[in-house]
């Protein structure tokens, strides 16, 4: 196998965030488990919710050939808006796109030490306080079992595009 594109890079690590229902989620908890990170926000009118769909249809279309290395995936969707971006929201927008995505959230510290940790930019635009936009990054990252930085996912490319690259690096 050729060496993955991201291997070595000072790329994602710990964190710890709140999930749907409250409870505490750390990257460790993924330990064993490939992993897709990928950081935006609810209230984008745009880019994230296309790249989000287009994981979440590249990861079907992967589940479909190859169902059982699709189920050794966990799709991580991470807030950079915490202030609108509550545990339920997040909740509500990852599982309108898949079954297996979780949505995560936290406190303004929180999402800063996890955007740092996996080099995410981001910064809140001019506007009104409920509407407002968010400038960041839109990288879609793909970690190994051990939590290490594998590839980025081409969303930009579409689903097929995320489900030959997931296909490439999965094992």
């Amino acid at each position: 196998m050729a060496q993955a594109p991201l291997a070595g890079a000072d790329i994602g690590g710990e964190f710890e965030l709140i999930d749907k229902d409250g409870q505490v989620v750390r990257w460790s908890d993924f330990e064993g488990r490939y992993r897709t990170v990928y950081f935006g926000y609810t209230y984008c009118p745009d880019v994230c919710p296309v790249d989000v769909q287009r994981l979440a249809r590249g990861m079907a279309l992967f589940s479909e050939e190859q169902p059982s290395l699709a189920a050794k995936i966990q799709p991580i969707f991470i807030t950079i808006d915490p202030k609108r971006d509550t545990p339920e929201v997040v909740g509500q927008f990852t599982g309108a796109f898949s079954d297996t995505m979780i949505g995560l959230t936290g406190s303004e510290e929180q999402i800063q030490q996890a955007a740092d940790t996996f080099r995410i930019f981001y910064a809140r635009g001019a506007g009104p306080d409920a509407g407002y936009l968010m400038d960041h990054s839109n990288i879609t990252y793909l970690f190994g079992p051990q939590g290490e930085p594998i590839a980025t996912l081409p969303t930009d490319l579409g689903a097929q595009a995320v489900a030959e690259e997931l296909a490439r690096w999965v094992r």
